[in-house]
């Protein structure tokens, strides 16, 4: 099942529907603004919360956990130190951990676990100017076939890599 991300960087909170690839809205990500971390709610069209991201914050590594019904299903964090390829890690409460690799800043990266491709996540063959697909394996059974977690963890990878893009340009900057 593929979906198209169009952020909306103009809207207070950082707010943007997730579509399918016919234009239907499928789910809005509602930023939360004025909060002391950054905090996503993923809903479905109707507003009702499906997951909620958050930044975990004093932590040594960046890391934004993933609720469902005000449990952590999910913590998607930095990888202590890879010099091969970048690499965060999902760890899944009640299933084997995720790994994403590719390239964050790009938008070009695939999710995937021990029993194969979860999502690939790319900004490659679109023309639509800050828009990404997430290509999500529904025909896995397990938790890996959920759009919802997918996108979820999508959410969560383009936070904690924006993040450190705004910090290289930062640095550049001086």
């Amino acid at each position: 099942m593929k979906f198209l991300v169009r952020e909306r960087f103009f809207d207070i909170g950082d707010d943007f529907w997730v579509t399918t690839e016919d234009g239907t809205k499928a789910y809005h990500v509602d930023g939360k603004a004025l909060r002391i971390r950054t905090t996503f709610h993923l809903e479905d069209p109707d507003g009702n919360v499906l997951t909620t991201i958050r930044r975990k914050l004093f932590k040594v590594r960046d890391q934004m956990r993933i609720e469902r019904d005000g449990k952590t299903v999910a913590t998607v964090r930095e990888r202590l130190f890879d010099p091969l390829k970048e690499k965060l890690v999902v760890e899944i409460e009640d299933g084997p951990d995720w790994e994403v690799t590719g390239d964050f800043l790009g938008k070009e990266y695939v999710v995937s676990d021990e029993h194969g491709t979860i999502a690939h996540i790319s900004r490659k063959y679109l023309r639509i100017r800050d828009t990404y697909g997430v290509d999500v394996n529904t025909h896995r059974t397990d938790l890996g076939g959920d759009p919802v977690m997918a996108l979820s963890v999508a959410v969560a990878v383009a936070a904690l890599t924006d993040d450190d893009k705004d910090e290289k340009k930062d640095d550049g900057d001086a």
